[in-house]
């Protein structure tokens, strides 16, 4: 590491210790020709994870980007405010497990979707006019429809509801 006072390349670290779970190191080092101690930051880089495009760009993931998309659908529903930046966080780590370096655009939206559909119907719905390009109120009847049969399918029978 060099020291960014004078440049020595050779400097001895005095002190290390882990940070956010062990996700970074933090050292202090000093410089063994000017005795200037600063700090440098590890963190483990992950491997590069490009998203294909439909119309066959590519361009790498941008996890930022999705947690926008999410909080968008999520604004002003009644989950916890980290919702969307957890759910974009699955999505990452379920995307990196993988192991592929290259994926679909339509892989990324069907995990969003999902993801929304678990958090909150009202907000899939707002993704999938987007995600989906809604351009008629026939598509939003078909969705809400989607969605209402599987609230009917997962409610309790009628003699139980009392």
């Amino acid at each position: 590491m060099r020291c960014p006072h004078c440049g020595e390349r050779e400097t001895r670290v005095v002190d290390s210790r882990d940070l956010d779970d062990s996700a970074t190191i933090r050292r202090r080092r000093e410089c063994s020709a000017c005795s200037t101690r600063f700090t440098t930051y590890e963190r483990v880089e992950a491997a590069r994870l490009v998203v294909l495009k439909r119309d066959g760009a590519r361009q790498e993931f941008d996890r930022e980007k999705l947690a926008s998309g999410l909080r968008k659908a999520l604004t002003r529903r009644p989950v916890a405010d980290d919702a969307a930046e957890q759910a974009a966080d699955e999505i990452e780590a379920e995307l990196r497990a993988q192991g592929a370096t290259e994926v679909d655009s339509s892989r990324v939206g069907a995990l969003a979707m999902a993801k929304l559909r678990e958090l909150d119907q009202i907000a899939y719905i707002r993704f999938a006019s987007v995600y989906k390009d809604f351009s008629e109120p026939g598509d939003f009847a078909e969705i809400a429809g989607a969605v209402g049969e599987d609230e009917e399918s997962n409610a309790p029978p009628p003699d139980r509801l009392l």
